[in-house]
């Protein structure tokens, strides 16, 4: 075992591209279907759809510290682009990263 192989430290996970119009959200009902609603950092409640090719992959519950991506042409709708395993959420929880309305971890 290497000496910087140091368990539990740092961050592997991505963080929201705003220029791609990435956000955080946490996810708040699961409709079924591959949908579910989410509350986004900009206040808004969303649809949220898991997109294709994370369909099998990923697993969300609610609660769950989400990336989310608007639709183009229609706002109240999103796909869903990340999900933040926990010790993740908390991580970004200790740095201050996750908007305060958001901030539940």
């Amino acid at each position: 075992m290497a000496e910087d192989d140091d368990q539990g430290s740092g961050f592997n996970g991505p963080l929201p591209d705003e220029r791609k119009r990435e956000m955080f959200a946490l996810a708040k009902n699961l409709l079924g279907g591959s949908r579910l609603e989410v509350v986004c950092e900009d206040g808004e409640t969303r649809m949220g759809r898991i997109k294709g090719k994370h369909k099998r992959r990923m697993w969300i519950r609610e609660g769950d510290l989400l990336i989310v991506k608007p639709w183009d042409f229609q706002d109240e709708k999103c796909d869903v682009e990340y999900r933040y395993v926990q010790n993740q959420s908390e991580y970004l929880s200790r740095r201050g990263m996750i908007p305060d309305e958001l901030d539940v971890f």
